[in-house]
């Protein structure tokens, strides 16, 4: 039996001749799998643990609390009976896979239990919010403001959220810090109007996020003094000092870049403008904007770098001590304090555990970079933060992280007999095109899902930008933070910004010479997600020509699944918003109703089209002839068969009380707001609800809309 499923610890990667030899069939997998059993034991629990926790969270309905401890106390024992008996090698990796998903499950349950935080039942106000601004967001109706509450009134204490967030539609004259009181309408954290769209209330749940809402007029200062405790009063002084930081890191970065710069350097976006916030999305670059890897990277890797080279020129120091441990520890501190100043975001969070991971391998003298820290990285996540297995951001950075990582890995290899390995061109050069590349083309079917569509031109944009963020940026942002003391801070941050509207620059440019965006024309279903998920799982575990083999097998039913489910004809969410298929296959975003729903996630790049100009609307669609009645239309309507197919009514029940049966199928307001959004599909499929509603802590089985 070969070491590389052996799951009982060895020092050495292969065994003695003559032990652990147990029966004969075993499947010998050494000639598929890369990896040693060191590596294979944590990234296969890893992998196990994601499903775990996300089974936990795509379930129907809420498993029993003892499920949380049954099924990870389960999966130890089946390993200890594994491991005593001998069993063979195939099913102890079931089992350490049996245990990885119960250990991940149980994790998920726990969780979700211990965050438990009042959510309000329905829509309240206007009343009188009384707390301490902990963020300001931007948004597209005005800023987003993050208040941790002291108070609601009318609210009893047990029944008050310990946070709220309110759109400003009025100037902002308060900052992050302060104790504010705000004239609100608060309402329940939106679910999603689609079935597999992402669920908003399950992370407002996970934030202890109890209410949503707008200000009505504007939000004043107050005279209640700091929040009590220690911590509590910690974290409003460090986001009164990130405001501090942002706006003077946008005044001195130029007016140009600078909201990009304070958004890269504090994590507050608030001072960016919402048309280049939308460039470097459509452009592929907008993973630049969430603090997350890159950044932890750049800062971290500066860190150790200039301090290795500074502790090597100390000599009594260098001979004595390995130089790379005392930089690891520095460079860690300096992570964390930038994961303080820009604000702990769920994906900072996790970037600073890949990069405890990594610099915890130099400490411990091992391969800093390798699928085994990414392994642990994972679990440490998955174990502390399970319900970002469910986000984008988590998604989309280990499938990049882990393809890089096998991609890397194989290809040293080859360097190591040949410098040069696309021909002519060095490996420098061709290792940021490879990076672009590869983490494309791994994150493609998670954008795909989440966004329904790619940048156009979004391998063109990183290539260009990348170089600038690495050898220009970074380099101004630690030189800008070496002379603040001396007072020249300002300079860095200038030449920052000059390099900021370089990127600003790229992103417009490959905005405006891209498509309008590359999108599939129906939604991924989830069973193929799972399957392209699979997929990249077996190519980073796999080698050779096995991992492109046993993908495509994978990916195959993946695209069928995809290619056969029908497509959205008409999706009316309760934002107001009508999405259209029009004749020639594209999709039309039309302002309709005023609401106070999420529209669809997948959508909300679109820009509303100029297609209903007057009233009645009329619309060539792929579902046929579909009519948008005025939308202060109050008068029941008839519309004939012969001149529509579908008819949008813009009132509730708003229908004549008898008509003819040559009467257009109709859909009214109010059944978007009992339904929490309504879709049509081209294949004359029934009408589809919003998600089935299911009793999970996040979400109880009544709508908000119902409350109001």
């Amino acid at each position: 039996m070969s070491a590389e499923f052996d799951l009982a610890p060895h020092k050495h990667n292969s065994l003695a001749d003559g032990k652990g030899a147990t029966l004969p069939d075993a499947v010998r997998w050494p000639h598929i799998l890369s990896m040693s059993a060191i590596d294979a034991q944590p990234l296969l629990l890893a992998l196990a643990m994601t499903a775990g926790a996300a089974a936990y969270f795509s379930a129907s309905a809420e498993p029993p609390v003892w499920l949380a401890l049954a099924a990870p106390s389960g999966g130890v024992s089946a390993l200890i009976v594994a491991r005593r008996f001998a069993w063979p090698a195939i099913l102890q990796i079931v089992v350490w896979v049996l245990f990885g998903a119960g250990l991940g499950l149980g994790s998920a349950m726990l969780r979700a239990h211990s965050v438990a935080a009042p959510v309000i039942a329905g829509q309240t106000g206007p009343v009188m919010v009384e707390g301490w601004l902990a963020d300001v967001e931007t948004g597209t109706k005005g800023p987003r403001l993050r208040i941790d509450v002291h108070a609601v009134a009318g609210l009893a204490p047990d029944a008050t959220p310990h946070s709220v967030r309110l759109t400003h539609r009025s100037r902002l004259e308060v900052s992050s810090g302060r104790f504010v009181r705000c004239w609100a309408v608060l309402r329940p954290p939106p679910s999603p109007s689609m079935p597999g769209e992402y669920d908003f209330r399950r992370q407002a749940w996970f934030e202890q996020l109890g209410a949503v809402g707008y200000v009505q007029g504007r939000c004043r200062g107050g005279a209640l003094g700091a929040p009590g405790g220690v911590l509590a009063d910690l974290r409003m002084k460090v986001a009164a000092f990130r405001r501090q930081l942002a706006a003077h890191v946008n005044l001195a970065a130029g007016d140009r870049a600078g909201g990009f710069a304070a958004a890269l350097v504090s994590g507050d976006r608030s001072y960016m403008r919402t048309e280049d916030q939308t460039a470097l999305r459509n452009s592929g670059l907008a993973h630049l904007l969430a603090i997350s890897g890159l950044h932890m990277a750049i800062v971290g890797g500066l860190v150790f770098y200039l301090m290795r080279r500074a502790l090597a020129l100390v000599e009594p120091l260098a001979l004595r001590v390995p130089v790379q441990k005392p930089a690891a520890i520095i460079a860690l501190a300096a992570s964390l304090a930038y994961l303080v100043i820009s604000g702990a975001g769920v994906s900072t969070q996790r970037a600073f555990i890949m990069l405890a991971v990594v610099f915890g391998a130099v400490l411990f003298d091992r391969a800093a970079l390798s699928l085994r820290s990414f392994a642990i990285a994972m679990i440490l996540v998955v174990l502390l933060q399970p319900e970002s297995v469910m986000t984008p951001g988590f998604q989309m950075s280990f499938a990049a992280s882990g393809a890089l990582i096998a991609t890397y890995e194989a290809w040293t290899a080859k360097r190591a007999r040949s410098e040069r390995i696309m021909g002519s061109v060095s490996y420098s050069w061709a290792s940021l095109a490879v990076t672009s590349l590869v983490a494309g083309t791994a994150t493609a079917p998670y954008a795909l899902y989440h966004f329904d569509r790619l940048a156009g031109l979004g391998l063109i944009a990183n290539l260009a930008a990348m170089p600038v963020i690495t050898f220009v940026s970074a380099p101004a942002a630690a030189a800008a933070l070496i002379l603040a003391p001396f007072g020249y801070g300002d300079i860095g941050l200038r030449v920052f910004g000059y390099s900021l509207e370089a990127i600003l620059w790229i992103a417009e440019t490959c905005t405006a010479q891209a498509p309008d965006g590359l999108s599939p024309g129906k939604q991924m279903p989830e069973a193929a997600l799972v399957l392209f998920s699979a997929a990249l799982a077996v190519a980073i575990l796999a080698r050779g020509l096995w991992r492109w083999i046993l993908a495509a097998l994978i990916s195959g039913p993946a695209l069928w699944l995809w290619w056969a489910v029908p497509a959205m004809g008409v999706h009316w969410s309760p934002s107001g918003d009508v999405f259209v298929r029009m004749a020639g296959g594209e999709v039309e975003r039309i302002r309709y109703i005023e609401g106070d729903g999420l529209s669809p996630m997948r959508f909300s790049e679109l820009e509303p089209s100029g297609l209903c100009e007057a009233w009645p609307c009329r619309l060539e669609t792929e579902m046929g002839r579909i009519v948008l009645l005025a939308p202060d239309s109050t008068t029941p309507v008839c519309m004939p068969a012969s001149e529509a197919d579908w008819v949008l009514l813009p009132g509730e029940h708003h229908r004549p009380a008898q008509g003819p049966s040559a009467c257009a199928a109709g859909i009214d307001w109010g059944d978007v707001l009992r339904q929490g959004g309504l879709t049509l599909k081209v294949d004359g499929a029934p009408i589809q609800g919003a998600a089935p509603c299911q009793a999970r802590p996040w979400k109880p089985c009544v709508r908000e809309m119902d409350q109001s």
